[in-house]
């Protein structure tokens, strides 16, 4: 009896950073504070450790094979649960070059704070409010983190998940309502 021939394997698909000349321009120059990388149909994203972040951002920025001139978006997402707590996100856009990159830095709850890309992008600064007013990352050597959306005397940061939904907050201005400590109400003064 003939051997059974068994079929070739496939050899081992590439990764993003092997493919993708932005991720692995980012892998080369950052190894292993490059937490992960990925893609999925065309939308490129590395992981980086918080204590590169400035830096990535100046190469994305100032590399000629890059380009990236347009902070499109930064956000945060909570992900109540999990170790770490919290990812800031950020979209970069490169209008020279039409291509793009999300970059995610992985924030700790009990520190909840990465470096700010204001001096890299003037339009992070709102962006960076938000985070801070929604979410209670603080971004390191911002020129002003106040709230944006808030007032500053509301207590909390709304768009974690664990901010209670029913949460009652002090008015502020004439008619306010203020808290009544007597009976833990609310009541006009």
């Amino acid at each position: 009896m003939a051997e059974e021939q068994k079929p070739a394997e496939a050899p081992p698909a590439a990764t993003p950073a092997e493919t993708n000349p932005i991720l692995k321009r980012i892998v080369e120059g950052f190894g292993d504070k490059v937490l992960q990388t990925h893609e999925f149909r065309g939308d490129a994203t590395a992981i980086v450790d918080r204590s590169v972040l400035l830096d990535v951002c100046k190469l994305l920025r100032d590399d000629p094979q890059f380009q990236f001139d347009f902070l499109v978006d930064l956000t945060a997402v909570d992900y109540i649960g999990r170790k770490p707590r919290f990812e800031v996100v950020y979209h970069f856009y490169s209008i020279a070059k039409n291509h793009r990159v999300r970059i995610k830095v992985a924030v700790e709850e009990s520190d909840a704070k990465v470096p700010s890309i204001v001096s890299l992008w003037v339009g992070a600064n709102w962006l960076e409010r938000e985070a801070w007013d929604m979410y209670g990352i603080a971004f390191d050597g911002h020129p002003e983190l106040k709230r944006i959306y808030l007032y500053e005397e509301f207590v909390g940061h709304p768009l974690r998940k664990d901010y209670p939904k029913e949460k009652r907050q002090p008015l502020i201005g004439p008619g306010a309502v203020h808290h009544d400590p007597q009976n833990d109400d609310l009541s006009i003064t």
